[in-house]
């Protein structure tokens, strides 16, 4: 199972460390090694949320995720968005930004720094909405239930979550992006840029959110419909119709969990320049580990992980809502990526270990109620 699910990863390890020591010797091999464990240490709370989405996708889509879908997470986010970001804030053609990444790395790595307020407010946005749609949701399994029940009453309110997303937002206009950091030390107001590229990334939320919502809705409805009609004897049902809506959902939900993980992929792309400024390192280093990351999620999936330790998704979007507010104070300060992975981890943990404890106590409560009935059929003579 392990060697099925992690093979490719592994295939790419060996491949991306090759290509690391044939392209700049041993120092790269050891450069392009970090950047992985970096990847893999900021992106495990996506691969948790990414199993709660990709598990309702049947066996082709999940293929298609660990295929096409790495293809763009590699490709696009690792290698290609750095350079479309530069070309966009420098105002350069895609071939002028693709030859400063590789001839001038130190101007390239400055461009893409003073881009970081663009990118940490679409980013934060994104994953903050994740964040508040997900505690303002009344789910029948409760991780802190202090905290989560009085949120799910609030979470009736039509909007809410969209309006505490703007509050922020506006805030961290007013506050952080009013003394930007930029390369080399100095700030700069970047409040307008902040509130355009975090409105951006709020209707980007809600377009690709909305319509895998509005397509699994239908899907689930066009199901039901032709379960009762089966039930019915009535005239059969319409299977094309339901496979073309099974792929319009499966479709905008693909969609959903690449803007997902571009957001996620944020911090790790920026984090990277603390380690190398060279374009092609980073895009093997963080492509291995986003392998990882891919190939972790389906493992998720198929051992049923999320389904046994039923904190753990709660968890990992806990450690959403914390990226979403760390990204947005990076407009400002800086934040090691120690404590980025760190907080992500240690959320995770906690409820990985909640989860256990859950399962004991279940286990436990289900032991004694057997004896119980042994016992009283014991009593009475059976």
């Amino acid at each position: 199972m392990v060697l099925k699910t992690f093979g490719w990863s592994f295939a790419v390890t060996a491949l991306g460390l090759v290509a690391a020591v044939l392209f700049g010797g041993w120092t790269a091999f050891g450069v392009v090694a970090i950047l992985s464990v970096l990847e893999i240490s900021l992106s495990f709370d996506n691969a948790v949320v990414n199993a709660g989405i990709l598990k309702k996708m049947n066996a082709f889509w999940q293929k298609i995720f660990l295929t096409i879908g790495i293809l763009i997470a590699v490709f696009g986010m690792r290698l290609v968005f750095p350079v479309v970001i530069v070309a966009i804030s420098a105002q350069l053609g895609p071939i002028e930004a693709v030859d400063l990444a590789l001839s001038d790395k130190d101007q390239y790595q400055q461009l893409v720094t003073d881009a970081h307020p663009a990118i940490a407010a679409f980013g934060g946005m994104f994953l903050l909405m994740i964040f508040l749609d997900f505690i303002f949701e009344d789910r029948d399994i409760k991780w802190l239930g202090w905290l989560e029940r009085p949120l799910a009453k609030l979470g009736k309110i039509d909007m809410l979550s969209v309006c505490i997303a703007l509050i922020v937002l506006l805030i961290s206009a007013m506050t952080f992006a009013t003394n930007a950091h930029q390369h080399g030390g100095t700030h700069v107001d970047k409040a307008e840029t902040v509130l355009l590229s975090g409105i951006a990334g709020l209707i980007t939320y809600m377009i690709v959110g909305g319509l895998s919502g509005y397509f699994e809705d239908k899907l689930e409805e066009e199901e039901e419909r032709e379960h009762e009609e089966e039930e019915e004897a009535a005239r059969s049902g319409k299977p094309r119709t339901a496979v073309a809506m099974a792929g319009k959902a499966a479709f905008f939900m693909f969609l959903y969990l690449e803007v997902l993980d571009a957001s996620f992929s944020f911090d790790g792309v920026i984090g990277a320049f603390a380690i190398t400024n060279d374009i092609v390192l980073m895009a093997l280093g963080l492509g291995i580990g986003a392998m990882y990351v891919r190939s972790l999620t389906v493992y998720l999936v198929r051992q049923g992980t999320l389904d046994e330790y039923v904190y753990l998704e709660h968890g990992a979007h806990y450690a959403i809502g914390a990226l979403a507010m760390i990204l947005l104070v990076t407009i400002q300060y800086e934040i090691h990526e120690l404590i980025t992975g760190s907080i992500g981890v240690i959320l995770i943990g906690w409820s990985f270990l909640s989860s256990v404890r859950r399962n004991r106590a279940l286990a436990a409560a289900e032991g004694k109620a057997e004896a119980s009935d042994d016992k009283t059929e014991v009593s009475s003579g059976v």
